[in-house]
């Protein structure tokens, strides 16, 4: 399917103005439109404690980007990343094994938050989770792009998706033969998205302490 300028433009429109109402309604920040930041304010973590490696070799580590149930509270598609950690959780302790979730600040790119994770996990297998929703799973000793399984499409996943995730993490832990989940493709999904990602990210980035790192983080 092809998609012209005038297309793109139209949807990209139609999402700008959806975010300039939803920014207007809250009453508590100004319009989007000549802001310096998307969100005026920054969250200071220096005080909260930082990231341990971890020793159990059952812990599954999930790795939560920086502006996760904080600045942002809703993934892409609008689901709470409440029950998307939950659902991440729930599906861990169904093979078995425990997680623990941490904070990245240091990289917004979810490749290299989900390998911080491995890292700090006591299996070497860790999660993920931009706050748009777009998850990998990975393994400590990795390269960060050649990840165990990755999630691009964050506006089609549900909780349901966001639960094989932690099922599929724990079964790596395991070393049990993994069934990938499968990913639904809808080529509109990037037209229809891509401003309000790019808005999301900025949001993510933003929030972002590398003096800090990583902060044991309870969600």
């Amino acid at each position: 399917m092809q998609f012209s300028e005038e297309l793109v433009r139209k949807i990209t429109d139609e999402v700008m103005a959806q975010l300039r109402a939803q920014d207007l309604a809250s009453q508590s920040v100004s319009p989007l439109a000549g802001r310096e930041r998307v969100n005026e304010k920054k969250t200071d973590y220096s005080g909260y404690p930082r990231a341990a490696k971890g020793s159990d070799p059952k812990e599954v580590v999930i790795g939560v980007g920086a502006a996760f149930q904080r600045e942002i509270k809703k993934t892409i598609c609008g689901i709470s990343l409440d029950d998307v950690l939950a659902n991440v959780k729930a599906g861990i302790e169904e093979e078995g094994m425990v997680s623990r979730v941490v904070k990245i600040l240091d990289t917004s790119d979810v490749c290299f938050m989900a390998l911080e994770a491995a890292k700090l996990s006591g299996s070497g297998i860790g999660i993920g989770i931009q706050s748009k929703g777009t998850t990998v799973i990975h393994q400590k000793d990795l390269y960060p792009l050649s990840n165990l399984e990755l999630f691009p499409q964050a506006p089609l996943m549900n909780l349901e998706t966001y639960r094989g995730i932690g099922r599929n993490a724990g079964k790596y832990v395991k070393g049990e033969q993994v069934v990938p989940i499968p990913c639904t493709n809808d080529p509109m999904s990037r037209p229809k998205y891509q401003v309000k990602a790019a808005l999301m990210h900025i949001a993510e980035t933003e929030q972002l302490d590398p003096e800090v790192g990583a902060i044991e983080w309870e969600g």
